[in-house]
Formats: structure tokens, C-alpha cells, sequence
């Protein structure tokens, strides 16, 4: 400028962006700050007993210390995503890890269940508004194998922060409290925050602000949280009243005016007509189930461990390791299992394989052993549904165009996160039972009835994958057309 040679440092970083060799600190910062992102929905799984002891909560409405999150999370994924388009990804960046830092000093500080609740939905704002960011720079900062690489890595942090989460949340709730959970957030957003400055590029434009659908946004997530509510308070209010009828159907109806609206915006946040590609359609439908399997999963085997056989935070975290192993594995397997056979076989046999270990977990009683009762379903299901939560996310992404892989990329996060919301939902409300008590030994028989009732979904889902999704010649056609879809070993 001006015969000058001097850059700002935003300038040199820009440099380094555009020609595909960013600075080598910028991917680990990226999925530190997606690592804190998940550990805050597994962590507190872990801490759910010290929540509800602390702070007088009761029945399924415990689960709301983990959906007040998730919820909002995955309901605003496809905004944020869009967001930061529009936004500017630095910008959205700094403003959901500012968002997310500050509710989880909210939350540590909570001293009632409305006010943890409504904390917690705000770090699922800030979430919303990251994680997407985040994985947009890392789209546009890195090409060829090395996009392969970090996304990949972005891949196995969302694979390990579950099981990496029961471990943080189990030792930081044994050795201190459940509240340092989410103290322990300040210090790394901060660091997290000086270095974003300094490694993310900064936004060229400026922000533009027509085009963010903030109704379709605000549609979607009410709808949902209507469903959601209603499933949750169904077994104190009954599941034939008006609230739970209002709520479902009511939610129902928001989501059917959603798909409506969506299709005639200019800039939808979503392209509806898109579901009709069985790839996508089917594969969505299957997420929802693959993930409130999962996130299920977890938190019946640690009400169980907790609650019934009296195991301290870090114990149950511990005990956790084999399923993540087993998850580990499957995810790994899926890989090779897709470039065979497509997703229709290899989602039909990991949906069968988590039925079995299901309904083995469907046994448990008050007075069971870890490793006779919960191991052997544990690793039986994990290893099924880490085959499931990988197949399902690559049939979706195998079906989007190159102009809409980062809109198809926000709706594979959205059905995860929404699915797993649900499943926390559905069968935290199932648990609790008649006496609607999720807490203590006779809590036990609701478990059972949970993990009975997964092993049917699971089931049915088994079926449904080969009657959804695409045959396998057409699917390795469209994923020829597309191997970025493929995860990476």
C-alpha cells in the first residue's frame, strides 16, 4: 500500500487462508473449542444425581438440564450456519464463544432449576452460533488432503467428546462439584478467545444482514420445543390431556408451517423439496433415531450406574470407556462397510446389532453387576450404533450438490443434536414411569422398560433403513459423484 511492505496481522492471516496454509494453530483451537461445545451435553449427564440432589429437581424434568441445551443447540444449527455466511465466520465465532462463556458462568452459578435451565439454553445459543462457524473456516481454509484431514479430525472430536465428556464430567464432579463443569469453560474460552484474534482471518466484509431467516429460525425452534416439552411433562400432566395434545400437535403444526414457509422464502434456511432424495430424506429420519439412541444410551447406563448400584461420578465415567471403544470401532468399520455395500446394508445390520445389545441392557434389576447386566449390552449396542451415527451422516452428506454442502452439512448437525434431544426426552420419561421418580434404586424397573422399548425402535429402524434408503448401486454412484462424503481413517 502506498510502496509500504507492512501487513496487519489480520491481512498476513487472510494471506495464508486464501492459498490454503493456515497458520498450523489454527485447527487445534477450532477443535478445542468444538470439544467444549460436546463435553457440555455428556459431562452433565454425568452430574444429572448432584443437579437434581442440589437443586430439588424431580422426575423427567431432570432431562431439561441436558435438552435446555441440545435443544436450542441443534434447533438453531441451520441459522447459525447461515449466520455465518452472511455474518462473517470470525465474527459469528467470537460472538457464539462469548455467548457460550458467559451462560456457563450463568449456569455454574445457578441456584434454582429455571435459572440452570434458561442458562443453559443460552449456551446453546452460543453453540449454535460456534460450532458452525468453526467448521466453516475450516472448510474454507484448508484444501485438498488437507481439508480431508482437518475435517476428519472435526469428525473423530464429535466420535470422542461423549465419551471423553463422562471422564471430565465424572472426575470434576468427584473431586470438586457438578458446578466446576462449567466454570472450567472460563479459562479455556478465554485462552481460546486471544488466540481466535490472532489465528482466525478477519471477516473482509462487512456483515449483511437481509437474508438470515430469523422466522423460519424462530418457527423451528418453538415447534420443537413444543414437542419436546410435551413429551417430557406428559407423565405428570397425562399423556391424554390437553397440554400434551396442544404441545404435540401444536409442535407438529409448526414444523408442517415451517416446511410451507421455507419453500416460499428466497433464502431458505432449509430447501425442503431437497427431502424427496432418499439419500437425504431417509437418511435424516434414520439420524433422528441413530442419535436418541445413542445420547439414550448414555444416560440410562448412567442413571443406572449412579442411582441404582451406587456408583460415585468418577466410577460411572470410567465404566463408560468400553462403550466409546466399541463406538470407536464401529465408526471405524462403517467406513469400509459403505464403499462396499452403500448405507442400506450396513444401517439395517448396526440398527439389528444395537437392538440385541438393547434389549440385553433391558434386563437390568435392582440388584445387577456392571459387568453380568450392563457391559455386555454396552458394548453389543455401542459398537452397533457407532456404525449407525457414522452411515447415517454419510448418507445425508452424500446427497448434497456441491452449491449446498454447508446447508446439508447444518442439517445433518441439526437432526444429530435433535435427535438426541428427543431421545433424552422419550426415554428419561419413560425411566421415571408411573411415579414419575428417576431417582433411587426403584427407578430401576423404568430403565428396564426404556431399554425394552429402544430395542423395538431399534428394530423398526432396522427395517426402515431398507425400505428408506437407496440401493447400493445408486448410492456408490452418487457417492463417486461426491466422495468428500466419505469419512476418513
Amino acid at each position: 500500500m502506498h510502496g509500504k511492505h507492512k501487513h496487519s496481522k489480520s491481512q498476513v492471516a487472510i494471506t495464508a487462508h486464501d492459498t490454503g496454509t493456515p497458520n498450523r494453530w489454527l485447527l487445534p483451537v477450532l477443535l478445542v473449542a468444538q470439544l467444549m461445545v460436546i463435553l457440555d451435553i455428556t459431562a452433565v449427564n454425568i452430574a444429572l444425581p448432584h443437579i437434581a440432589t442440589d437443586l430439588n429437581l424431580s422426575g423427567s424434568s431432570i432431562s431439561w438440564a441436558i435438552t435446555s441445551y441440545s435443544l436450542i443447540f441443534g434447533s438453531l444449527l441451520l441459522f447459525g450456519g447461515r449466520a455465518a455466511d452472511l455474518l462473517g465466520r470470525r465474527r459469528l465465532f467470537l460472538a457464539g464463544l462469548v455467548i457460550f462463556t458467559s451462560s456457563s458462568f450463568m449456569s455454574a452459578m445457578a441456584t434454582s432449576a429455571t435459572t440452570l435451565f434458561a442458562a443453559r439454553a443460552g449456551q446453546g445459543v452460543g453453540a449454535a452460533l460456534l460450532s458452525p462457524a468453526a467448521l466453516s473456516i475450516i472448510t474454507a481454509g484448508f484444501h485438498g488432503e488437507a481439508r480431508a484431514k482437518a475435517q476428519a479430525a472435526w469428525g473423530a472430536v464429535g466420535g470422542a467428546g461423549a465419551a471423553i465428556g463422562v471422564l471430565v464430567g465424572g472426575i470434576l464432579t468427584q473431586a470438586t462439584d457438578w458446578r466446576m463443569i462449567f466454570y472450567v469453560n472460563i479459562p479455556v474460552a478465554a485462552l481460546l478467545f486471544v488466540a481466535s484474534l490472532k489465528l482466525i482471518p478477519a471477516d473482509t466484509q462487512k456483515p449483511r444482514w437481509r437474508g438470515l431467516d430469523l422466522p423460519g429460525a424462530a418457527l423451528a425452534t418453538t415447534s420443537l420445543a413444543a414437542i419436546v416439552y410435551g413429551i417430557t411433562q406428559a407423565n405428570s400432566a397425562g399423556w391424554t390431556s390437553v397440554q400434551t395434545h396442544l404441545c404435540g400437535l401444536g409442535g407438529v403444526a409448526g414444523l408442517i408451517a415451517f416446511a410451507v414457509y421455507e419453500r416460499h422464502t428466497d433464502r431458505p434456511l432449509l430447501r425442503v423439496g431437497r427431502m424427496a432424495d432418499r439419500a437425504v430424506g431417509g437418511g435424516l429420519a434414520l439420524q433422528l433415531v441413530a442419535a436418541g439412541s445413542i445420547f439414550g444410551l448414555f444416560l440410562l447406563c448412567s442413571l443406572y450406574l449412579q442411582n441404582v448400584l451406587g456408583w460415585g461420578p468418577l466410577n460411572t465415567g470410567l465404566a463408560f470407556i468400553p462403550l466409546a471403544l466399541a463406538a470407536g470401532v464401529g465408526a471405524h468399520l462403517s467406513g469400509h462397510a459403505i464403499s462396499k455395500h452403500g448405507v442400506r446394508v450396513p444401517l439395517a445390520g448396526a440398527f439389528a446389532i444395537a437392538a440385541i445389545g438393547m434389549f440385553l441392557l433391558s434386563r437390568v434389576g435392582p440388584s445387577g453387576s456392571y459387568v453380568a447386566d450392563i457391559l455386555p449390552g454396552m458394548l453389543i449396542a455401542g459398537l452397533g450404533l457407532g456404525v449407525a451415527v457414522v452411515t447415517v451422516s454419510m448418507s445425508v452428506l452424500a446427497g448434497a450438490r456441491s452449491d449446498e454442502a454447508g446447508m446439508i452439512s447444518g442439517l445433518a448437525s441439526t437432526g444429530h443434536e435433535i435427535g438426541g434431544t428427543l431421545g433424552i426426552a422419550i426415554f428419561s420419561t419413560i425411566a421415571a414411569g408411573a411415579s414419575g421418580a428417576i431417582l433411587g434404586p426403584q427407578v430401576a424397573t423404568g430403565i428396564g422398560h426404556a431399554f425394552l422399548i429402544a430395542a423395538l425402535v431399534a428394530t423398526l429402524a432396522s427395517g426402515a433403513a431398507v425400505a428408506l434408503l437407496p440401493r447400493t448401486d445408486h448410492f456408490l454412484a452418487k457417492l463417486r459423484l461426491n466422495p468428500q462424503a466419505m469419512p476418513v481413517h
